[in-house]
């Protein structure tokens, strides 16, 4: 499918280049390169039926790294003679002697996930000489690999939010019950929105470069960067942009004497910082101080742009309802108390199901769309852990022309066209109309399909983070030995001034007494 947004002389959002650009290396990002084709797809269905495709031409190098990996998966659960993973991979070395498969997953992935790690030993492609699987541990304690990359031979690469693994499958439909939306197990699961991007060209091979370099990070082998060899772009996906620069930018955290990482978080940052007029964003997660604090000063802008969220109401576990949405619902608070002029929606997303209830569909996509002009897409939430805890890779384009800022249009309006449950085109005209996203989004929000606004949460009440952030969701590595070492040096500080000071004490005690004893003050008679 193919976007165009019209531009005329009296819109304004006609497009025009702007004075400072949002993207700078060496200060928001890692790597900028070219690309020669970029497509955004929308919903697990479309990338791994993408990749299914694109993995058949791997012929030196396939890497994949994520934060879980499942190898019983099927890419085309609609194909009902479709193979695992695990077995299309075991095909594809079989016939490509020089294919080389490098694997890399949090090592906690699979655990946090259901599984046990048994599961790998079990499956006899993992034990061939031409597959290497490897679990990487983090070296921030409790921090976890999030980054979701798949490079073949530096050619085609993906990143984004979709990893190769169970619970992620699902059409734009978002079906409330889909009988091809079940896990390796058997078992259904809730409607999945989620994205990823497929480059071609440099964009691509730096992909491959971040691979490699976390693969030496981990297991501590360097590997050379494959040969030249022809991987064509997947047939019947239409690129949204071509001939464009793609930025990269990373999250690490710091580890001993290694500087951290925060590329992402400053690139977002700066987006959101640059907005005139809209801010787009889906995230699975809308609990950030920093960026709940940014967001707050546009709105008390006289003429700050709109913000519209679209995010996740449900919690997985205690702890995350605890924290995680009690910090979600105070900078909802927050920010609806900063919006005096009427430009926040932040809403879920929902479908109509068979007994005439609303079914949530989980937001698991990680965008920022800012204006026209700027369009992010990658692995980062809108949480603390993403900002320089775990490991994290974003993408991010921002327009150099009127076609590449009509493609940034095109594609946010489509994904707000899925939630609404309407055109593309009708999101543009009546944008074009308007000239408030809100206004869209209020107007166009009556079907059974549609987003909801997060009710219950008074006006009034705590707004600061919840108890126990710092240990749920920690901005930066937590060190427990490094502030044991601390808190023990101190104390052994402490002890020594002490006994320093009892030292001093009872030697000027000991003089006072010579003093009485000789007072002639030398302690010599004369």
């Amino acid at each position: 499918m193919a976007w165009k947004t019209v531009f005329t002389d009296s819109s304004p959002y006609r497009w025009r280049r702007a004075r400072r650009p949002i993207v700078r290396e060496d200060e928001n990002i890692w790597r900028s390169a070219p690309a020669e084709r970029v497509s955004f797809l929308v919903d697990g269905a479309a990338y791994y039926a993408c990749l299914d495709q694109v993995l058949e031409q791997a012929e030196e190098q396939l890497w994949i790294t994520g934060w879980d990996f499942d190898p019983r998966i099927k890419l085309r659960p609609d194909d009902p003679d479709a193979e695992a993973l695990g077995t299309k991979l075991e095909r594809l070395i079989a016939q490509k002697p020089r294919l080389r498969i490098r694997i890399l997953v949090w090592a906690m992935g699979p655990i946090y996930s259901g599984k046990s790690l048994r599961l790998f030993r079990k499956q006899k492609w993992a034990a061939h000489p031409q597959i290497e699987l490897r679990f990487a541990s983090h070296r921030a304690f409790r921090g976890s690999h999030h980054q979701k990359l798949v490079s073949i031979d530096d050619r085609i690469a993906f990143v984004g939010g979709i990893d190769l693994t169970a619970r992620r499958w699902d059409t734009p439909d978002h079906l409330a019950e889909n009988e091809l939306r079940r896990d390796p197990d058997g078992n259904p699961y809730d409607p999945v929105h989620d994205l990823q991007v497929v480059l071609e060209g440099e964009a691509s091979r730096a992909i491959g470069d971040l691979c490699r370099s976390r693969w030496k990070s981990s297991v501590g082998e360097g590997i050379a960067a494959p040969g030249s060899t022809a991987v064509a772009w997947p047939t019947g996906v239409e690129p949204i942009l071509t001939d464009c620069r793609i930025a990269i930018a990373r999250t690490e955290p710091e580890f001993g004497r290694r500087r951290g990482r925060q590329e992402a978080l400053r690139l977002t940052l700066d987006a959101l910082r640059s907005a005139r007029r809209h801010i787009y964003i889906e995230n699975q997660y809308f609990a950030s101080h920093r960026i709940g604090k940014l967001l707050g000063e546009r709105l008390r802008e006289a003429d700050g742009p709109e913000i519209v969220v679209i995010t996740t109401r449900s919690s997985h576990g205690f702890l995350e309802k605890v924290v995680m949405g009690g910090n979600r619902d105070r900078l909802i608070r927050r920010l609806k108390q900063a919006d005096r002029y009427g430009r926040l929606r932040v809403v879920f997303p929902v479908v109509p199901a068979a007994d005439g209830s609303e079914q949530e569909v989980i937001i698991h996509s990680k965008v920022v769309a800012i204006d026209e002009r700027f369009l992010r897409v990658g692995s980062s939430n809108f949480n603390h852990r993403s900002e320089g805890f775990d490991t994290e890779c974003d993408v991010a384009v921002e327009a150099a022309s009127e076609a590449q800022s009509a493609a940034i249009a095109g594609f946010r309006n489509t994904l707000l066209a899925e939630h609404l449950d309407v055109e593309a085109t009708e999101i543009d005209r009546l944008l074009q109309e308007t000239g408030s996203l809100v206004a869209v989004v209020d107007r166009l929000n009556t079907r059974q399909r549609g987003l909801r606004a997060f009710d219950g949460i008074e006006d009034h009440g705590a707004t600061a983070l919840v108890w126990g952030t710092d240990i749920v969701d920690p901005h930066r590595p937590l060190r427990p030995f490094r502030r044991a070492r601390a808190l023990l040096r101190r104390w052994v500080g402490q002890l020594f001034a002490l006994l320093s000071k009892l030292f001093a004490s009872s030697q000027r005690r000991t003089s006072a007494i010579d003093s009485e004893i000789n007072p002639s003050g030398n302690g010599r008679k004369k």
